[in-house]
């Protein structure tokens, strides 16, 4: 059978740690962490550094690379415009450190541990990465195989996480989850880690993730700012139509108490444009 190959990019947003957690005019550590990423086909992988530099363009040449939380407000809306007419799906895992100190202390436990939210994310991020490289393999009857590249960033240990997946692709989890990884598409052997500045995937995949994480983390005076993933929307890959937990997913589920999160899938869920080639239905 013919393959099909793909490539997805990740980077984060916001602050791992459990530590101070930052409110209203008060600094310390975000309330939310998110992990996205950008899926592309194999002849669109080719085409990001040429989409990388438009989107530079912008800047009258004066940036090299793509930082998003270093742009102005009206950059931002800007590139957000310019990428959603691009090709690629888009998956982005936002998690909700408040509420996930509400858990039982077991799990609040685990999840505060270095590295554990981080790998967490990462397994929700990437069975949705596998469930839509299948489907879209499925259409042209070939054979899905993904190939991942993670932004290299500071005290992760990028080892431990390759164990986490080698142990969940052996069935060696003590519970079972509810989805799970393809490994007929994914080889955790094929997961890369590669320097922000070397790809232009993974500044792609950089604007995408803050995009959606401006979207949910409150500023000093409390507000967030949706825009930029509502010009997006087209790009997060849906199931059944919808975006929210699959295009975008927040932990744990929101609830009725909390307003902003579920104001957003439902903006995303209205907003979302037509099935595009690197997207699901």
């Amino acid at each position: 059978m013919m393959e099909c190959k793909f490539y997805a990019y990740v980077d984060e947003a916001g602050d791992e740690g459990f530590g101070k957690l930052k409110t209203e005019r008060c600094g310390g550590q975000s309330q939310w962490f998110a992990l996205g990423a950008i899926l592309v086909s194999d002849d669109n992988d080719k085409r990001l550094p040429h989409w990388r530099d438009e989107a530079l363009g912008i800047f009258d040449g004066r940036k090299r690379d793509l930082h998003f939380n270093k742009m102005k407000h009206e950059q931002k809306v800007a590139i957000c415009r310019l990428l959603s007419a691009k090709t690629f799906g888009t998956v982005v895992i936002c998690s909700d450190k408040i509420e996930i100190t509400k858990l039982r202390p077991m799990l609040y436990n685990q999840y505060k541990q270095k590295g554990h939210l981080y790998n967490y994310l990462t397994r929700l991020l990437l069975e949705r990465l596998t469930s839509a490289c299948a489907f879209k393999a499925k259409l042209s009857g070939k054979r899905a195989r993904l190939e991942v590249t993670f932004s290299r960033r500071a005290g992760t240990d990028y080892s431990i996480m390759r164990d986490y997946l080698f142990l969940m692709r052996d069935g060696k989890e003590k519970i079972r989850p509810t989805r799970s990884i393809d490994w007929s598409i994914l080889n955790p052997e094929d997961i890369k880690v590669e320097n922000h500045s070397k790809r232009a995937g993974l500044q792609l995949a950089d604007v995408v993730t803050s995009a959606t994480y401006a979207s949910l983390e409150p500023n000093l005076y409390g507000d967030v700012e949706t825009r930029y993933a509502t010009v997006l929307s087209r790009r997060f890959i849906k199931e059944n139509g919808f975006i929210s937990n699959c295009g975008v997913t927040i932990v744990p589920k929101p609830s009725a108490q909390k307003p902003v999160p579920s104001q957003l899938l439902r903006e995303l869920d209205k907003c979302a444009g037509p099935w595009s080639p690197d997207t699901r239905r």
